[in-house]
This record gives C-alpha cells, sequence and structure tokens, in this order.
C-alpha cells in the first residue's frame, strides 16, 4: 500500500468524522430528555443557549475567591423552551456526578445556567461549560450545602423527571 493511499484514507476518514451530525450553531454542550414536550431528547449548543435569552447574575460562590458576574439562560426558560413536564430534573455532570433539583428551584431563585464568568466563555477547568449558579447573595438561605449540592459544574446532560 502506497503512502499516498494511506493518506487518502486517512483524509477519508477525517472528513467522515468531521461531517458527522455537525451543527453550524457550534458542538453540543447540553442534552436534555425525558419528560420533555419532544419525544427525542434535545441537544444545544451555546449558541443555541443563547438565543433562549441571556441574563446575568452577580453572586459569590465557595468555588470562588471573589465576586463573579455569571451569564447564561434562565433554568426556568430552558425547560418552558422544551416542554418541561416534570417536577424535578437530574442534572449529570461530565464526570457521571448527578444531583436532583426541583423545577421550582429554577423559577423561586431565577437559578441560572451559566456559560460565562466575568465575560469569558467557561471552560472544563472553570466549571464550564455549563454551570448551574443560584443567586446565593440574593437569597442568603441558599447558602448551604444542599443548595451548593445541586449547583452541577461541568453540567451536560438534564433528565427531566
Amino acid at each position: 500500500m502506497s503512502i499516498r493511499y494511506v493518506l487518502l484514507l486517512v483524509v477519508a476518514g477525517l472528513g467522515l468524522v468531521l461531517a458527522g451530525p455537525a451543527r453550524s450553531d457550534g458542538p453540543v454542550v447540553l442534552t436534555v430528555e425525558g419528560r420533555i414536550e419532544s419525544d427525542a431528547p434535545r441537544d444545544f449548543s451555546i449558541s443555541d443557549l443563547e438565543k433562549l435569552g441571556v441574563t446575568s447574575v452577580t453572586t459569590s460562590t465557595p468555588w470562588h475567591d471573589k465576586t463573579v458576574t455569571f451569564e447564561g439562560v434562565r433554568l426556568a426558560d430552558l425547560m418552558a423552551h422544551v416542554g418541561a413536564t416534570g417536577e424535578r430534573i437530574e442534572g449529570i455532570a461530565l464526570n457521571n456526578f448527578y444531583a436532583e433539583i426541583p423545577i421550582s428551584d429554577f423559577t423561586a431563585y431565577d437559578a441560572l445556567l451559566a456559560f460565562k464568568a466575568d465575560g469569558a466563555y467557561l471552560g472544563v477547568r472553570d466549571k464550564g461549560p455549563l454551570f448551574v449558579i443560584y443567586p446565593f447573595d440574593r437569597f442568603p438561605e441558599l447558602k448551604n450545602e444542599l443548595y451548593y449540592s445541586r449547583s452541577i459544574w461541568q453540567l451536560r446532560r438534564i433528565n427531566v423527571k
């Protein structure tokens, strides 16, 4: 087999991998499934989430040395967008950590699905690309282990139950 033939196979293979189910608006960072309007899971890129409306919250957290301004989509808006009919979600992180969160938290506390912190998109090293944030400073009653455990970072999947 010639080197030219091998290179052609490699290039063709890369083309197939890259051309897979690619989206014009970026890679999928979140899948929402379970008790939602669609029978199939819904995939979202950061761009898709931004189209739902970006809001911000400035708050301190146990994981940061200073107050941080987070930007993202309100989880209540995301649940409305997918037609969620459940009472809670199971949020699953990239490392398979999971936590259950009552959907009522999303409206009661304006919980945010953040993808930016202080103007920069969150990378995996920064607890991203998605991070569930509560406005801890606005609601001091949230400053406890229960709500800290619901603040899932590196969120990848939401299962509505």
